[in-house]
């Protein structure tokens, strides 16, 4: 789920612009819960841009790939890193292809065809100016 919510995250950014920032997430084995900063509700077209995006990413078959470097090296690089405040000295950087390149301490699966597909099951407010996300994963 881990890689799921990072597709999801850049498929965000490709429909709805830069400043669709996560602000949280809660994973399961079932299911992801995705927190992003945006002023309103997302229409019906956009939830299906984004579902469409990360399912081909998926089939695509892109390689996960990852790196233990600094939050500096890794920002330099050009990765995502939401929550300075909570890294360490060393963090894992995890790259998607030419998708997605974030840090996080999540496990991740080696090749984006593992996850099958991606279904969007809901989309909510969860705070003023924050929106959520629930989502799954398999081969539905």
């Amino acid at each position: 789920m881990h890689t799921a919510t990072h597709l999801l995250h850049a498929a965000l950014h490709k429909v709805l612009g830069p400043t669709a920032n996560q602000k949280g997430s809660n994973i399961t084995a079932e299911r992801l819960r995705f927190d992003f900063t945006w002023p309103e509700p997302m229409t019906a077209e956009q939830k299906a841009e984004v579902e469409k995006l990360v399912n081909e990413w998926i089939q695509q078959g892109i390689d996960v790939s990852k790196k233990m470097t600094t939050v500096e090296e890794a920002k330099a690089e050009g990765a995502m890193a939401l929550f300075g405040a909570k890294y360490g000295d060393q963090v894992s950087l995890y790259t998607i292809g030419d998708v997605s390149k974030e840090i996080c301490c999540g496990p991740h699966v080696a090749n984006t065809k593992e996850l099958g597909s991606f279904k969007i099951v809901k989309e909510q407010s969860s705070s003023a100016g924050v929106r959520r996300i629930k989502a799954v994963i398999g081969n539905m």
